[in-house]
């Protein structure tokens, strides 16, 4: 008989953040959040979309970024692959960092926790790396949870927005 773990069905609470630069964006960013939800994830708040140029080469397509904050009984593995089967199912391909695609999501918190993992030489980190120099992911995070802090690092999130350049403050639009 099987031991039954004490974390096993624990609801998760995860934000994650999407993004497209390729195609009808604001259908692929719609088709991200459906098939999230029916993959088991429960969507509680939309952040609005916003508009940047793309990083770290601006003669890329634009991309339209948004976060959503939800509720899953998914592990953080099981989340990730997930995430990275629906990244294939819309059309993303296998190509160099930071070239465009269809859809990104990237897992910036996962119940507040500080994780680092190696799975099957997929790297996991939470929360995202990048994140808190990122104008993309603070602006929509902030839309949905203005109370927000950082897992690692323990700033507020409008100390975070309030550390960025004025290029990337002027670099983003809300659509």
């Amino acid at each position: 008989m099987k031991r039954q773990d004490i974390l096993e069905n624990q609801a998760n609470y995860v934000y994650l953040s999407l993004g497209s630069n390729l195609g009808n964006r604001e259908r692929n960013l719609a088709n991200a959040g459906y098939l999230l939800r029916s993959s088991g994830i429960n969507i509680l708040k939309y952040s609005n979309y916003y508009k940047t140029k793309s990083w770290p080469n601006n003669k890329f397509p634009y991309y339209l970024n948004s976060v959503i904050f939800a509720k899953t009984k998914l592990r953080l593995i099981d989340l990730f692959l997930k995430i990275k089967d629906i990244e294939k199912k819309l059309g993303r391909k296998n190509v160099q960092k930071n070239y465009p695609r269809t859809c990104d999501i990237d897992i910036i918190d996962f119940n507040g926790l500080n994780i680092k993992k190696e799975y099957k030489n997929l790297k996991i980190q939470v929360p995202h790396s990048r994140m808190e120099k990122r104008n993309f992911v603070l602006f929509p995070l902030y839309d949905i949870n203005k109370n927000w802090i950082h897992p690692k690092n323990k700033k507020k999130i409008v100390n975070l927005l309030i550390k960025l350049s004025l290029t990337d403050l002027g670099g983003i639009k809300i659509l």
